[in-house]
């Protein structure tokens, strides 16, 4: 705290005199600073015996003339402007808790709505049965009920009736589905046994092939040997006699009609055979290729729709990674313009730091003036109350600030009756 003396010296008639000096403590512009203001002299005269006066300014000073007002600037120390972190949290929550109050409130609304509605439901059937009761003749409650009961028995017994109509019709249901699945489980197993049947025959087919195939050989080498013979026959035709090649013809005839007929009789019997078993598995061979075939169209059916899934999936991949992509581009842009307005918003908050900074100063300063002059006016209205009361002809003020040792302020105050 700063201290202020305040020296006075009074004249009376121009002759006669005395001076006071006072101490006033006080502390303007936030402490530690110091002010100088030098005011010109005043001088007051009142008028002879008309009770009247007058005041003004003269222009005698220690300095000579008008100082100009300064300011220290350590006077004004800046105020440190934080905001608070949790403001945001804080609000947040706020809003959180806005949102919950306000969806409890609508639900709280729909239910006294509902409740309303309810009421108004009842209300109406209340004035119905009132207006019946008096006018109408009144029903007994237990026949009503009674009916009631009834109709609901019978309802009831009517959908024991279904039910039980019902679990027949499941039973039922449930038989011929395990009926049928025996029957499908037979005909699998029918089927398997065909086929292996069938794969049996067609190895018993190609066995036969190949059998005939080794007698169509030997049937041709046997004829070549024939006609070898015969060329031989030809060629040595003279020498042989006639009974010896009757005889010789007469084998090879017999043998080539005992394997003819053995080779006849073993094709007949296997042809037989093979008709009898085809005559037998021709139809499950039939549903057997027909089966085949539509298992072909399947397949390529379902290959078909493997590429065209295919097609989809990469198809589906290409617009994946894109979306990828500029999911990637978006974030990125989003983190670009988000440190734009972190950088911003920081700016901003040093700028209104800086601007609370300087507005706070400057109420530091304006209240510090403001109280000086207050002050100041204060003291030059006692002093010139005291002047017009007391008659003094001069009077001279002087201040002392404790701010500096060289810096004074003098008031001079002049006054004439």
């Amino acid at each position: 705290m700063s201290r202020q003396s305040v020296c006075m010296s009074f004249g009376v008639g121009g002759r006669k005199g005395f001076s006071s000096c006072s101490a006033v403590g006080g502390g303007f512009g936030g402490g530690g600073g110091r002010s100088k203001i030098s005011y010109s002299s005043y001088s007051s005269s009142r008028g002879g015996s008309g009770g009247g006066h007058c005041g003004g300014f003269s222009s005698r000073s220690f300095s000579g003339g008008i100082q100009p007002v300064q300011v220290d600037p350590s006077l004004l120390r800046p105020v440190h402007v934080e905001i608070d972190p949790q403001i945001q949290q804080v609000k947040n929550q706020e809003k959180e808790q806005i949102k919950t109050l306000n969806n409890q409130f609508a639900s709280f609304i729909d239910k006294v709505r509902f409740l309303e509605q309810q009421n108004k439901v009842l209300s109406t059937k209340w004035e119905l049965l009132q207006q019946q009761g008096p006018s109408g003749p009144r029903k007994n409650l237990d026949v009503i009920f009674e009916n009631y009961i009834q109709n609901l028995r019978r309802q009831l017994e009517s959908i024991l009736a279904q039910r039980g109509q019902l679990e027949s019709e499941l039973q039922n249901m449930r038989q011929y589905v395990e009926e049928f699945k025996t029957k499908y489980e037979e005909e699998i197993n029918r089927r398997t046994a065909a086929e292996n049947e069938f794969v049996v025959l067609k190895k018993d087919v190609d066995c036969a092939y190949m059998t005939k195939v080794e007698l169509e050989a030997k049937v041709g080498a046997l004829t070549d040997e024939i006609n070898f013979l015969r060329c031989i026959y030809e060629e040595v035709g003279a020498l042989s006699s006639p009974c010896i090649i009757e005889e010789v013809r007469r084998q090879y005839e017999q043998i080539a009609q005992s394997s003819r007929a053995e080779a006849e009789a073993w094709y007949q019997s296997r042809y037989e055979e093979l008709q009898n078993t085809a005559g037998k598995h021709g139809d499950s061979l039939r549903n057997t290729k027909i089966e085949i075939q539509e298992l072909t169209r399947n397949v390529q059916r379902l290959r078909a729709e493997i590429e065209n899934v295919k097609k989809q999936n990469q198809q589906l991949q290409a617009a994946i990674a894109e979306a990828e992509e500029r999911g990637e581009m978006a974030i990125k842009d989003a983190r670009r313009k988000l440190e734009e307005l972190e950088c911003a918003l920081n700016k901003d908050k040093e700028e209104l730091a800086r601007l609370l900074k300087e507005y706070q100063e400057l109420l530091n300063t304006k209240i510090a003036l403001d109280v000086e002059i207050a002050m100041y006016r204060k003291l030059l209205e006692g002093e010139e109350n005291r002047l017009c009361n007391d008659s003094m002809s001069n009077v001279n003020v002087c201040k002392y600030l404790p701010w500096g040792p060289s810096e004074v302020v003098e008031l001079v105050l002049l006054g004439n009756r």
